[in-house]
């Protein structure tokens, strides 16, 4: 049973990573990026980004939380504390994350993607960057706390 934990810890680490690496490019290059844009070609970019974003990571996001989930379960019914622990931090991080998005990023996506779309910028463009940001430190936390609680799930596993 440690190597299906194992193989699930790490899907699951490869997948987030994939996420972690989206939002801290956001965290790091986009929110500079926007600020130094006309709120039209910001809004432009931003809501184009989510249209693909949008189409492509759920997949992602989706098969790194069901096998941080499924890591976590094996390892409790197979009675690795360690493991166990570390495997349900993950999700738990995940799941706020998710919350997060869910709650804030994605209406602002929505929003940005129907301005792009139909080339109606809103009034409030750069206050609905301006939120969207305000979070996105946040989200690289959660990432970063659930693929080190994975990593010590890979790392704990076979002991």
């Amino acid at each position: 049973m440690t190597v299906a934990i194992q193989i699930l810890a790490a899907l699951a680490v490869l997948t987030n990573a994939v996420v972690y690496g989206t939002d801290v490019l956001a965290a790091l290059v986009m929110r500079s990026v926007y600020a130094r844009l006309d709120d039209a070609t910001m809004t432009r970019s931003a809501g184009w980004g989510h249209h693909y974003a949008d189409l492509r990571m759920p997949p992602v996001g989706v098969t790194g939380l069901l096998s941080a989930l499924g890591a976590a379960v094996l390892a409790g019914i197979a009675g690795l504390a360690v493991p166990a622990v570390a495997a349900a931090t993950a999700v738990v991080a995940l799941v706020a994350w998710l919350a997060l998005y869910a709650r804030i990023a994605k209406p602002i996506n929505s929003a940005q993607k129907a301005a792009a779309k139909s080339g109606v910028i809103p009034e409030n463009a750069r206050a609905l960057q301006d939120r969207w940001d305000s979070i996105i430190y946040a989200r690289v936390g959660l990432q970063m706390v659930a693929l080190t609680a994975l990593v010590v799930v890979l790392a704990t596993a076979g002991l």
